[in-house]
């Protein structure tokens, strides 16, 4: 079926930006979670299935018909969208446990490259030349970001690699669950898919928890407090904006606005779990009069996590200008004359 965009407006972009602050919350919750002893892959499966148990009677009670109208390819597509959140979820969790917050987000927000990448051949959705040079600005943000970035307080520090690697891992399983829900919710109803989306991801995460051993029960109230909230304000209210986004807008422009999360998290993480930037290290350091304390090495990090927020910045301000002046070209080119 050809992919279109379904008379775009303000509300879209009112809707994702809420959705990224909720996104935002989601590293620091996920953090207290793991310091609450509960075991990654838990978390995840927590997130996605109370989510999922949340909207079940809803979509029992009002979009029955719309979930049994659907086709076997629509399920199949919902199915395979699932299992790469699982596996999106399952990996960048778990990296949480190794590297720092700022470290883990930004390499799990490389997802629009990849997204960039696979668009053009397999959703036929063309990219400006301003639009690929916003998600160009922002990988490389991304990338000074990381670069300068350190363990912070991740709780194992002895494979920050792994972290990193795990990290990336989610950044390929988010960025083809993107691409899928911009195919499929075209012709889908936000909740069913939702619905059988986070269903399905649930159950993957759930045999894989079960698999490495990690416990449902006799945990903390503290770990069972921090994923519920983990479930209700990132996912319902964070993913879910996401997800009704992708039926207005394209997945490349999605993606993109997902790259402002890192900022949010390092702000919230700052303040939360005492993970500073580190221009507010350097801050730190010189209001204390320490000036000899790595100062250098710590300028030249600082820079770099500026430089790369204000290329992330920039990259959403140009990118969103791009999608509204296409937005009324296609919404001019179908007006009747």
């Amino acid at each position: 079926m050809t992919q279109h965009l379904l008379n775009p407006s303000w509300r879209p972009y009112i809707v994702l930006a809420v959705g990224l602050l909720a996104v935002s919350s989601s590293s620091v919750m996920i953090r207290l979670a793991q310091t609450a002893n509960a075991g990654s892959l838990v978390i995840a499966a927590w997130r996605v299935g109370l989510a999922a148990l949340i909207l079940t009677p809803i979509v029992l009670n009002r979009y029955r018909a719309d979930v049994q109208r659907l086709t076997h390819r629509e399920i199949g597509l919902g199915l395979l969208s699932g299992l790469l959140l699982g596996i999106h979820f399952g990996t960048w969790v778990t990296s949480l446990e190794y590297t720092s917050v700022i470290s883990s987000v930004v390499l799990v927000s490389t997802n629009p490259l990849w997204v960039a990448l696979a668009s053009p051949f397999l959703l036929r959705e063309s990219l400006s030349r301003v639009t690929l040079t916003g998600i160009i600005a922002a990988i490389a943000g991304v990338v000074l970001i990381s670069a300068a970035s350190d363990a912070g307080m991740a709780a194992r520090q002895n494979a920050p690699l792994l972290g990193n690697a795990l990290a990336l891992v989610g950044a390929f399983g988010v960025a083809g669950y993107f691409m899928i829900g911009r195919r499929l919710r075209g012709s889908m109803s936000l909740i069913p898919y939702i619905w059988l989306t986070y269903g399905s991801a649930a159950i993957v995460l759930i045999g894989a928890a079960l698999l490495a051993g990690q416990p449902f029960t006799g945990l903390s109230p503290d770990a069972y407090f921090w994923m519920t909230l983990v479930a209700l304000f990132p996912q319902l209210i964070g993913h879910s904006s996401y997800n009704y986004a992708l039926g207005y807008l394209s997945a490349a422009y999605v993606s993109l606005v997902v790259l402002g999360e890192p900022i949010g998290s390092t702000l919230l993480a700052a303040i939360f779990l005492h993970e500073q930037p580190v221009a507010l290290q350097l801050m730190s350091l010189l209001l204390a009069g320490n000036a000899d304390v790595g100062q250098t090495s710590l300028a030249q990090r600082a820079v770099l996590q500026l430089v790369g927020s204000a290329l992330i910045l920039l990259a959403l301000v140009v990118a969103s200008r791009e999608e509204a002046r296409v937005a009324r070209q296609r919404t001019q080119a179908a007006a009747p004359a």
